[in-house]
């Protein structure tokens, strides 16, 4: 089992921007040195449910700062940047880090990101197809040409390519961030691992991993590369020597930050939106995924990976909003939960 972090530099109620990216860094940091396999990095547009405007560009600084640790995006928003200039970034950091880097790719949403960066609604409702296959063929082929409906340029080398890494890797991995069947289906009929969300359970994440499992069946892969496909599941991690502690200490927090943070998103088009009830949603949370003692956590863990086939998780160890806290929440998360997990 392989658990890493989910890092959002999450912007708490009466917090600077500075302050949440010190403490996103910091956490990454902290996390290589508690024995975490890996960092997974968001990325939001002028909001503060994320203060982090490129997972990317935060992932080569961390890739910087550490030796051991994977660093990930969860995710970059395809739709918004053009997938050669993403699969240039990915294979850069992929050759100079030994391996180390993880590019999650996701469609975002349909918020007003599409209107400032030139996209276009479009690229989020029917792009995503073309925007992938492009950044996998950039990551794959030793040249790309390209004649689709959003891009169309001449045949130019790929450099550098990813597979002159001096590792055994090819090139970096690429997850899908998977949120329906849709995307699932994209993710299998081309062979690339989901990452699924933390506002889902065990039981929809199984039903997901077995959709993709069929539909990678269907389109030919083996049976050793869909047992092999490394999954991601999403959440929260919350450690305290009672479980009412944790709880108590996400839902001081996690609710004003959810509140200002969703209530900020702006559709591109004005098409209204709902926006979950933040204590109700922290509440969901705290019964998902593994909030408690060190025990409860690591069974809740097991269980998850059990029920699901899924062995790697992306854990928000920042839910309390204070720095010294999610320390050491990062802290006992390794040393006193991954010893159950072996």
């Amino acid at each position: 089992m392989h658990v890493g972090s989910f890092v959002l530099a999450a912007q708490f109620p009466g917090q600077g921007r500075g302050e949440a990216l010190h403490r996103a860094v910091r956490s990454a940091e902290v996390a290589e040195e508690a024995g975490l396999d890996a960092v997974w990095l968001g990325e939001h547009h002028f909001v503060p449910y994320g203060t982090c405007p490129s997972a990317i560009t935060l992932a080569a600084l961390l890739l910087g700062r550490t030796r051991r640790l994977r660093v990930g995006t969860a995710v970059s928003v395809l739709p918004t940047v053009h997938p050669v200039a993403l699969g240039e970034q990915a294979a850069l950091l992929h050759l100079t880090s030994g391996g180390r880097f993880s590019l999650g790719v996701g469609r975002g949403g349909p918020w007003v990101d599409l209107e400032v960066f030139g996209a276009g609604l479009e690229a989020y409702e029917k792009g995503f197809p073309e925007s992938l296959d492009l950044l996998v063929r950039w990551l794959s082929e030793p040249s790309v040409a390209s004649t689709g409906e959003r891009f169309t340029f001449r045949e130019v080398p790929v450099v550098p390519r990813p597979s002159e890494s001096l590792t055994d890797a090819s090139g970096p991995e690429v997850v899908v961030a998977c949120t329906s069947p849709a995307s699932v289906r994209l993710a299998a009929e081309r062979g690339l691992p989901m990452l699924l969300g933390m506002h889902v359970g065990d039981e929809e994440k199984a039903g997901m991993v077995a959709l993709w499992r069929q539909h990678a069946r269907a389109c030919g892969l083996g049976a050793g590369e869909i047992a092999g496909a490394a999954h991601v599941s999403a959440g929260i991690c919350q450690i305290a020597d009672r479980r009412t502690d944790a709880v108590e200490a996400l839902t001081k927090a996690m609710p004003g930050w959810l509140r200002q943070g969703l209530d900020a998103h702006v559709t591109v088009d004005g098409r209204p939106r709902a926006m979950r009830d933040p204590l109700a949603y922290t509440e969901l949370l705290c019964g998902l995924h593994p909030v408690g003692t060190p025990r409860l956590c690591a069974d809740r863990l097991a269980a998850t990976s059990e029920r699901t086939g899924i062995s790697r998780f992306a854990l928000l160890v920042e839910g309390s909003g204070d720095l010294a806290a999610t320390e050491e929440n990062v802290r006992r998360l390794g040393a006193e939960v991954l010893p159950h997990l072996g």
